[in-house]
């Protein structure tokens, strides 16, 4: 008698921390039902790369979500009006995009729960980020919360999990588990605003955490920039 196939929804963006996430999801046995977003973002190469990466490992299958985000704009992810700014900012800044964890993680509950898929996987970091208030433990374990409130697997004993394996985690112990688990980081894309072939500014915030992690990490950093 064969065991019951474990089965996960994971969110990728086409970046290094989603791609590790991934590349854990895989190692631990699940089945990875990946999930993507274009929400009207600056970078779309980013979902190119996400594409590359869901190939690469092999997933049994991956979609990818068309929202409008950008309507709200308030971003400067989202809103060309606003500049990604090059140097450190104090406070939240302008990269965050409002309540997109929370959008993101709404739709791959929905699908969890159409797939029977008990397990939600998120590269969200709490270490070596940018400040963003929806990358922080005590919101995942509040969206968690809400999970099994708000669905029939929920309510009817099946509880939901959100799997944050690269919370607590610096960006270079991050690469080397990634790296570890044969992630080709030269398919990800991290950069706010990478041109259309995918290559990087160098200066954006997610930029310089990423150029650091390869460095803190001892590993060569397979960036292509501009």
């Amino acid at each position: 008698m064969t065991s019951a196939v474990k089965k996960a929804v994971v969110l990728l963006s086409g970046g290094l921390d989603s791609a590790t996430a991934l590349a854990m999801a895989k190692d631990q046995g699940f089945e990875c039902y990946v999930l993507s977003f274009d929400y009207g973002q600056r970078s779309v190469t980013e979902l190119n790369a996400a594409r590359k990466v869901a190939a690469q490992m092999d997933v049994k299958e991956h979609r990818v979500v068309r929202l409008h985000l950008e309507d709200f704009g308030g971003s400067a992810l989202t809103d060309h009006s606003i500049d990604v700014p090059e140097q450190e900012e104090e406070g939240i800044p302008v990269t965050y995009v409002p309540a997109r964890n929370t959008v993101f993680l709404s739709l791959a509950l929905g699908w969890a729960e159409v797939l029977d898929a008990h397990h939600i996987f998120i590269g969200v970091n709490a270490v070596d980020y940018s400040g963003y208030p929806d990358c922080r433990p005590e919101y995942i374990a509040a969206f968690e919360a809400m999970a099994n409130l708000a669905t029939k697997a929920g309510v009817t004993g099946t509880k939901l999990m959100l799997e944050t394996p690269l919370i607590d985690l610096t960006k270079a112990e991050i690469i080397q588990q990634g790296t570890a688990l044969g992630v080709d980081y030269g398919l990800t894309v991290s950069c706010y605003q990478a041109d259309d072939d995918g290559r990087a500014c160098g200066q954006c915030d997610s930029c310089r955490l990423r150029a650091k992690g390869f460095v803190d990490a001892g590993v060569p950093d397979p960036t292509r920039y501009v």
